[in-house]
């Protein structure tokens, strides 16, 4: 079937591509609307013309049809380790350590390959289409995360676009390590990252030199940063000075950000003044920040380590929600489905009344900065990489885990089967 209709959808108005200027919207934002695929391709978006469905058209029934979800922040190399190696102490300090133990240990080409492929098969199952993961390359033998995200990479490259980030604390940068790397990624089309946090005295010449890296071979930037409850671990807008001072105009994203929520009204709004000035987009992680952050054993935490996302909205920096960690020691939770993600954003960082371009945090924004083939949105010329679900406004979306979703890649149903857990047995129970 290459020619049919998706009739009386439900789509909000924010993933429509153009927007729409003759289309009703309901009060949680979403028009009624027929979709012409063809060939699996978006041919047709009509206000919705009533009637009754033809054979082989899907008729929705105001069920909501949304453009397949893209994650700008990953760590697939690390997913699916919590069996063999959980977090003792809830806390980033005990997540850094079992990691690392478990690097050493465990992790090999073989490994790491066979966990980066459960995660994308479970990305592809609730209808991911794109994922940006940051590769660790900072330990005794990165060249096995490299080898493993290369050939996954490859593997997925007609159904999930694989970004790869090489990333290292950013003191490791300042030396030929850091050189080798920025040349690794440069070398596998990726983008370069670093971990940016405490606020030392060679600080601001450490992220010129990051940032001179990235400019001589052309590369995007990707920083975690700030991902703390302490007020004082406050880099983010040294980030955007050396962007400025550098002249830089290639992508940077900026991951966590979580102390800036910690500033002075005063200090925030001057942060935010650099950020939009050096056209830093944000990317909040919701889900493994509210594991981490202000957890004491005995004690309930007091905040919910989200940055200042409306804020940003509001003075149209870019911001992305990505899923960040899945079952490993940073969040031992998840499922690399991209509307849990959104659900949980929702709830706990307020992303309602209005939902306004909420949306677009899951899917166009990240879209865009990943600059990815086929655009963002829905709309006509757009491939036909959807997701439906019985859902009709928000409260019905949000409320259940929409696990009768039917996606469609190019047009075409695909095996929304998600993998048993059971296929790691032998890796999570052999280190």
């Amino acid at each position: 079937m290459t020619r049919f209709a998706i009739r009386d959808a439900s789509v909000h108005v924010s993933l429509l591509d153009p927007p729409p200027t003759d289309l009703a919207a309901s009060r949680d934002g979403f028009a009624r609307v027929d979709l012409e695929i063809d060939g699996g391709r978006i041919a047709g978006v009509t206000a919705h013309a009533g009637g009754v469905a033809a054979p082989g058209d899907i008729d929705m029934r105001e069920g909501q049809v949304w453009p397949c979800f893209v994650d700008l922040h990953a760590h697939l190399d690390k997913g699916h380790i919590w069996p063999r190696s959980a977090n003792p102490t809830g806390s980033r300090e005990g997540a850094l350590a079992a990691v690392s133990a478990d690097r050493e240990a465990c992790w090999s080409r073989v490994d790491v390959r066979r966990r980066m492929e459960f995660g994308l098969r479970c990305a592809w199952a609730h209808g991911t289409r794109a994922i940006r993961s940051h590769l660790d390359s900072h330990w005794s033998r990165p060249e096995e995360n490299w080898a493993a995200a290369v050939d996954a990479r490859q593997a997925w490259a007609d159904r999930i676009a694989l970004e790869l980030v090489g990333f290292a604390p950013l003191e490791r940068f300042a030396g030929p390590a850091g050189e080798a790397l920025a040349d690794r990624v440069a070398r596998a089309g990726g983008v370069l990252g670093a971990v940016v946090h405490a606020v030392t005295s060679e600080l601001d010449e450490l992220l010129d030199h990051l940032v001179a890296l990235a400019k001589e071979r052309d590369l995007d930037l990707d920083l975690h940063c700030d991902e703390s409850s302490e007020a004082a671990s406050f880099t983010l807008p040294r980030v955007a000075a050396a962007v400025l001072r550098a002249g830089f105009s290639r992508q940077v994203v900026c991951g966590h950000c979580t102390a800036l929520t910690l500033q002075t009204a005063a200090d925030a709004e001057a942060a935010l003044d650099l950020v939009e000035r050096a056209g830093i987009a944000i990317v909040t992680l919701p889900l493994t920040n509210l594991f981490l952050q202000d957890c004491r054993p005995g004690r309930t935490p007091r905040w919910r380590g989200v940055t200042l996302v409306h804020e940003l909205d509001a003075r149209g920096i870019p911001v992305a929600v990505g899923g960040d960690n899945c079952r490993d020691p940073f969040h031992a939770f998840g499922d690399h489905d991209m509307l849990e993600v959104f659900r949980e954003a929702v709830r706990i960082a307020h992303l309602d009344r209005p939902y306004g371009r909420w949306p677009r945090t899951v899917t166009t924004t990240p879209a865009r900065i990943m600059r990815l083939a086929g655009g963002a949105g829905i709309g006509v010329g757009r491939p036909a990489d959807l997701v439906l679900f019985g859902a009709r406004d928000f409260s019905e979306l949000l409320a259940r885990p929409q696990a009768d979703r039917r996606v469609l890649r190019a047009g075409v149903p695909i095996d929304t089967t998600l993998p048993d857990y059971r296929e790691l047995d032998d890796l999570v129970r052999r280190c």
